[in-house]
């Protein structure tokens, strides 16, 4: 699905013809947004363009890392957004080629960033009317500021995962702490590329000469990139020490469970002493220890003081 967003023709068609229309009028720009796109979209791109097949490659093959590459005539760029569900960091892969008569960006997955800049657009007509790159700074930033809410969702997430962990650390929060590492692994991948693209854009602006004021804007746009970078840099760091307050809070339980076992356990030492005692055939113990008040002073009372004496002394040391 393709849309013509800003044109230099009122009511143009997102057709061959019509973009050609609207790229032939000198002076004028257009902003072409592609969805999904596919075989025509594709020869669009190529024939109507001119774009290189190498860049048709990365918008095919996706995977891409972020970049800002020259061409004649044009520039592309490659930007990630994400979006969160089930503490499942999902990448979305968005292509801009930007010249001095069109801004085209190509993604496969719809994106919510593109379809609230395009609403703006719609309410503030003049935005559309202004210079391509500083469209092209309402996309990046548009896409950019997309993540600011999934870094809330994660740190909102994080703490969440940290409370269970301290309340019940079981399986499930350990299942939901690997996730949330590896959401913010991913995250840390794609805004340290980004940032290093921002960071170059801001000492040297891509366009025409006289675009170069645009370096400005972009490094608004690095800022953002740095504070995104930071918070994923902490969310790393506190999910870090969550796993290792986990571990620790499974192995102390581990050990006060094994403690208590072996309380009870040694409970039993010299109970199966004396019965073992009282219960060997010597002629002596069988002739002499007979009447009943034997068997409950010298078996019975003493296993009993016995054991009230350990737990006492387990009690005392805190063992129990």
């Amino acid at each position: 699905m393709r849309q013509l967003v800003a044109t230099a023709q009122a009511n143009a068609a997102a057709t061959p013809e019509g973009i050609k229309a609207c790229l032939d009028q000198p002076g004028q720009g257009i902003w072409l947004d592609i969805e999904a796109p596919d075989d025509a979209d594709y020869e669009l791109l190529s024939k109507t363009f001119g774009f290189h097949e190498l860049t048709l490659e990365d918008i095919r093959h996706q995977n891409q890392r972020p970049k800002v590459e020259e061409y004649t005539g044009y520039v592309f760029v490659v930007l990630f957004t994400a979006e969160l569900a089930d503490s499942r960091v999902q990448i979305r892969e968005h292509h801009l080629y930007l010249s001095s008569q069109y801004l085209v960006s190509v993604h496969l997955e719809p994106s919510e960033p593109l379809v609230g800049l395009r609403e703006r657009i719609k309410s503030n007509p003049d935005l559309a009317h202004r210079s391509l790159p500083y469209l092209f700074y309402l996309v990046v930033d548009h896409l950019v500021d997309s993540l600011f809410p999934v870094l809330e969702k994660l740190d909102d997430a994080t703490d969440e995962v940290e409370e269970s962990i301290i309340k019940r650390p079981d399986t499930a929060a350990l299942s939901e702490l690997s996730d949330l590492k590896r959401a913010v692994v991913d995250l840390r991948k794609v805004l340290g590329a980004q940032r290093d693209v921002f960071q170059r854009l801001t000492t040297r602006a891509i366009g025409e000469v006289g675009d170069q004021e645009m370096s400005i804007y972009y490094r608004d746009v690095y800022d953002h990139l740095v504070r995104q970078y930071e918070t994923v840099d902490s969310l790393r760091d506190l999910l870090s020490t969550s796993m290792d307050v986990y571990l620790s809070t499974v192995s102390n339980r581990l050990n006060l469970r094994i403690t208590r076992l072996t309380v009870f356990s040694t409970l039993f030492l010299p109970l199966t002493f004396i019965s073992g005692f009282f219960g060997m055939n010597f002629g002596w113990l069988v002739a002499h220890i007979a009447p009943a008040w034997t068997f409950w002073l010298l078996a019975v009372g003493i296993m009993a003081l016995t054991t009230l004496a350990q737990l006492f002394y387990y009690r005392r040391s805190g063992w129990i």
